[in-house]
C-alpha cells in the first residue's frame, strides 16, 4: 500500500512540475531574434479552439528553452511549422510581422 501511496505522490509532482513550466493563462512567452522579439500567447491559441497537449508535449517538450527553432525548421514543417503551413494556419513566408515585433 505504501508502494502505490509513494507512486502516486511521484506522478502528482511530476504532473505540477510540468504545469509550472506551462505558459499560464493570460501569460505570454518571449524570446528575442535576430528578426526582433517573438511573442507567444497561449491564448491566441487557445481561443481558435486549440488544446494546449496539441502542441505539448507532442511538439515542444515542458522545458523552457528546450526548442533551439530556427526559421529554416519552421518552414520546414518542424516546431511552430507543424501547423503553420498555409494550411491549418498562416504560413511564416510573408507573414514576419504576425510573430517578429520590431
Amino acid at each position: 500500500m505504501k508502494k502505490i501511496a509513494r507512486s502516486a505522490a511521484a506522478v502528482v509532482v511530476v504532473f505540477a512540475a510540468s504545469q509550472a513550466l506551462a505558459v499560464g493563462n493570460g501569460k505570454k512567452l518571449e524570446w528575442n531574434t535576430s528578426m526582433g522579439k517573438v511573442i507567444f500567447e497561449g491564448k491566441d491559441h487557445a481561443g481558435k479552439g486549440m488544446k494546449c497537449n496539441e502542441c505539448h508535449t507532442k511538439i515542444f517538450k515542458m522545458k523552457k528553452d528546450a526548442a533551439q527553432m530556427k526559421m529554416a525548421d519552421i518552414n520546414g514543417g518542424k516546431y511552430c511549422g507543424e501547423c503553420h503551413n498555409g494550411k491549418r494556419a498562416f504560413k511564416p513566408a510573408g507573414n514576419c510581422a504576425k510573430c517578429h515585433k520590431k
